[in-house]
């Protein structure tokens, strides 16, 4: 299998699998999506396609970060983690930046992925728990840290930053 990376639409619509990353902030990732018209592409696609990090926030309904409209593929809020006060959660400090466990795997996405296994996570923001998560992180409180609906999948950690946890799910989701 051959990786390419584009914008351009036919190349995206006659790919295998998508993978949609993401590093950066909401809104213009968002605009850069509608000037290409990638938006509309993207919620139309029906083969698999996987959101990293902020693509996977992007797939949800809105995003507390710069008050963003995003493509609402997942019907999920994305809400900016507060920092408790030092004490109560041992002042946890936003973003979370570094390795942390997932749990409640419910996809062949973690076939073969052990419950609590450790994954790379660097995030401000986070996707609440709801009918589409397919597993859960805590890190201040619960969230989720996998997404599934239909053909679309999300994941808020960087699998290609996980080691070996990360490779076998970019291989389960290649080879689905």
């Amino acid at each position: 299998m051959q990786a390419t990376v584009t914008d351009d639409h036919e190349k995206i619509n006659s790919a295998d699998k998508v993978i949609f990353p993401g590093v950066g902030e909401a809104s213009s990732a968002m605009k850069y999506l509608k000037d290409r018209g990638i938006d509309k592409l993207i919620k139309n696609l029906q083969q698999p396609v996987l959101g990293i990090c902020l693509g996977m926030q992007l797939m949800c309904n809105h995003s507390e970060e710069n008050n963003t409209d995003c493509l609402k593929i997942f019907d999920e809020e994305v809400r900016n983690f507060k920092s408790p006060p030092t004490g109560g959660d041992g002042g946890a400090k936003v973003p979370q930046i570094g390795w942390n466990n997932i749990y409640n795997l419910q996809s062949g996405l973690f076939k073969g992925v052990e419950e609590n296994s450790y994954c790379y996570f660097v995030h401000g923001y986070y996707a609440a728990l709801g009918e589409h998560t397919i597993a859960t992180t805590d890190y201040i409180q619960p969230y989720s840290s996998a997404l599934r609906k239909d053909n679309f999948f999300g994941v808020q950690f960087h699998p290609e930053k996980s080691a070996i946890v990360g490779e076998k799910i970019i291989r389960n989701f290649v080879e689905m």
